[in-house]
């Protein structure tokens, strides 16, 4: 178990900004897109005989609160092949760390051969914690071996965040009082390069403030962005995992926020959607304290939203989970064609395609609210859709994959070469990886 410590109220350099009086995400002035014309549903699109044979591998043994993706170097298997033997005139004879030859005078001369060091390659990892016992696994994305890098326990975790290249982590769990959220921060131990996991590594680290509503980590993952109830107001500070440094960057007398870090100079926040309510998007400069938020987006009813790694765009839905395309420049809205839910999605670290769980039918409901409290399931397939051309393409049905499962698709990631898309099934919390070098 952890032990509890004094929880570190955030500072940083200065003391933000306070706009309440002059913020209101319910104000007149909202910029409303032009409303574009309603997609051709093809959710329920049903595929002909030959459905594609991605290959989908189910990563995790153990539901998981959160996981995340990075680069790590590990060493290449060389295969062993025999020495060949000395020839019988030789006078050289060799060991570990040196070399004895005879030149033709008779002279003996030694040297100490340099040790050739091991070939490597850096190739996509994984980690993830377990929810029900906190412990943290990992494993390569090609060759799936999970391994128990930690012991630590930590009961319940519902929600979990990798950063620092997979070397910090962030736990957020209900308190033994049943309604406090307390949020876990912890650096872990590096590995030996071709060391042995021994799975007992302790997880030491620190909390921030009690009842944090929401985390959303840095395009880099090398930060996070935070929001927390300070009293009257809600405040968003950035925490950098290298040097602990805290910044306040936002704070707001509305406490109903989602945030989300697409790119280095936008955190963007959306209210928190339910059907028929009039929802709205703003986004603030993480590197500027002082700046006040922009509007993005408003008067949309059940708006969800993701914005695009290169902060020209901005995938959004309504309550009718329609997707639209918004482009900044010109502030229109394309529809895409799907019913889904942007956080069903994840962009392509270009801004070039999106990847996204399609439910295969839709009942009548009020959305997303219904798909929130778990009134309704999905049973999704994985589609891509290409940005320049507006072609969807479905490829991969889950459920039709030999050793796939019925999936409602939620965390959507890929690995930086996008080889390989993860995901988490709603319905149970396993982890889930589909390559998408087939495709």
């Amino acid at each position: 178990m952890i032990a509890r410590q004094n929880g570190t109220t955030p500072g940083g350099d200065n003391g933000g900004t306070n706009f309440g009086s002059i913020f209101n995400p319910f104000g007149n002035n909202k910029p409303v897109p032009p409303k574009p014309t309603p997609p051709a549903d093809v959710s329920g699109y049903e595929p002909p005989a030959e459905v594609p044979t991605a290959k989908l591998t189910r990563i995790s043994s153990v539901p998981v609160a959160g996981f995340g993706v990075f680069s790590k170097e590990r060493l290449i298997d060389v295969p062993v092949t025999p020495a060949a033997a000395p020839a019988a005139d030789s006078t050289t004879t060799a060991s570990a760390a040196t070399k004895t030859s005879t030149t033709k005078d008779g002279t003996t001369v030694k040297t100490v051969a340099k040790p050739t060091p091991p070939a490597t390659e850096f190739a996509p990892a994984l980690r993830y914690v377990d929810r029900g016992t906190g412990n943290i696994y990992e494993t390569f994305a090609d060759k799936i071996a999970e391994r128990k890098f930690s012991t630590t326990v930590i009961p319940q975790v519902y929600e979990a965040y990798f950063g620092n290249n997979g070397n910090s982590v962030v736990m957020r769990y209900l308190k033994t009082d049943g309604a406090t959220i307390e949020t876990f921060v912890a650096n872990l131990p590096k590995e030996l390069l071709g060391g042995d996991t021994t799975g007992d590594t302790e997880i030491k680290g620190s909390f921030l403030p009690d009842g944090v509503k929401d985390i959303s980590l840095s395009p880099d993952h090398s930060s996070i962005f935070y929001l927390f109830d300070s009293g009257d107001n809600m405040t968003g500070t950035t925490l950098n995992f290298g040097t602990n440094k805290k910044t306040q960057i936002f704070t707001s007398p509305f406490s109903e926020w989602l945030s989300f870090w697409p790119n280095n100079k936008s955190v963007t926040l959306s209210t928190k959607p339910a059907s028929g309510i009039p929802g709205y998007m703003y986004a603030i400069d993480p590197t500027n304290s002082k700046s006040l938020p922009s509007q993005i987006l408003g008067g949309i009813n059940g708006l969800t939203t993701l914005g695009s790694p290169d902060g020209k765009m901005v995938l959004y839905g309504d309550d009718g989970l329609s997707l639209y395309i918004y482009r900044k420049d010109t502030k229109a809205s394309s529809p895409i064609g799907l019913r889904t839910m942007p956080e069903k999605c994840t962009w392509g670290q270009r801004s070039d395609v999106l990847y996204c769980a399609v439910p295969k039918s839709i009942e009548d409901n009020k959305y997303p609210d219904a798909w929130y409290q778990g009134e309704v399931s999905f049973s999704d397939q994985i589609w891509k859709v290409d940005i320049a051309s507006g072609n969807t393409t479905m490829i991969a049905d889950p459920a039709a994959i030999s050793g796939g499962e019925d999936t409602d698709g939620i965390k959507l990631a890929m690995d930086d070469g996008e080889n390989y898309l993860f995901f988490v099934n709603k319905k149970d919390s396993v982890l889930w990886e589909l390559n998408l070098k087939q495709n």
